[in-house]
């Protein structure tokens, strides 16, 4: 395992883990949501199911988030967060072990960037696994869980709670993350997703909930999957809940002989 720190466009420390295997199969990059960080239990299960069937992970963190890269959670928004994941790609094309295409994975805020990069690249992509993914910025103002704190968040400005990966750490929000996620949705341009598309989602998720996975896997035109993991929230945690996304990746990865 490497960990080194690159810079992004802005001269930003970005912090990258690459886990190369031996005779390597291919690229897989893993992705983390809003205000994550690249250990997150659910994010190393994913790597590790590319790792088994032959792939070297990336794995990083986004610029303002709460890893051990630059900038501050409050200014986070999917811009700056999908500008950093075509940063770190940008990198890799400089490193001798580099191959294209490759694997896109990501959770949350990170499976919306990662499946943006599939729709304007779709040549350089393999496989995409957004994983619990938001669709767009529009679903996710229809959310129970969003409307019933956004008055408070758009009428004092921040969206204010505790870490649960990391419980010391809390989570301050601008409003203007919401505006900045209103420019972006998956449904328009689907149909450039034609490589195999793997969908997941808890079945008690709030945040990206089953009805706009369903949404988003109708407007697929290629290979696809939608898997729901039983008595599961938004972020996996529970053993039994990673065994299960580790067990899906799997299936998925040796049916589509990736």
């Amino acid at each position: 395992m490497q960990k080194q720190f690159i810079k992004n466009r802005k001269g930003q420390k970005i912090a990258v883990i690459v886990e190369q295997v031996e005779n390597q199969r291919g690229l897989a990059f893993v992705m983390h949501g809003l205000g994550g960080f690249k250990e997150q239990p659910h994010i190393l299960t994913i790597a590790v199911a590319f790792q088994e069937k032959g792939y070297t992970t990336i794995r990083f963190d986004t610029t303002n988030t709460i890893g051990e890269s630059d900038g501050n959670f409050e200014d986070a928004t999917t811009t700056n967060y999908y500008e950093d994941l075509e940063d770190v790609i940008k990198w890799t094309e400089t490193q001798k072990w580099y191959e294209e295409p490759f694997c896109l994975a990501g959770h949350s805020l990170g499976g919306i960037c990662t499946a943006l990069y599939a729709q304007n690249h779709s040549k350089r992509v393999k496989c995409l696994a957004p994983i619990s993914t938001v669709v767009s910025g529009k679903l996710t103002t229809e959310t129970a869980n969003h409307k019933e704190r956004e008055k408070e968040w758009k009428e004092s400005g921040w969206r204010i709670e505790k870490s649960v990966s990391k419980p010391d750490v809390i989570k301050k929000l601008k409003w203007s993350h919401m505006a900045d996620r209103l420019k972006y949705d998956l449904l328009p341009n689907a149909s450039k997703l034609t490589m195999p598309v793997l969908l997941i989602v808890g079945e008690r998720d709030e945040t990206t909930p089953l009805e706009h996975q369903r949404i988003f896997y109708n407007a697929l035109p290629g290979p696809k999957e939608l898997h729901i993991i039983s008595g599961a929230p938004h972020t996996f945690r529970e053993d039994t809940h990673l065994e299960e996304l580790n067990h899906l990746l799997d299936q998925w990865l040796k049916n589509n002989k990736i």
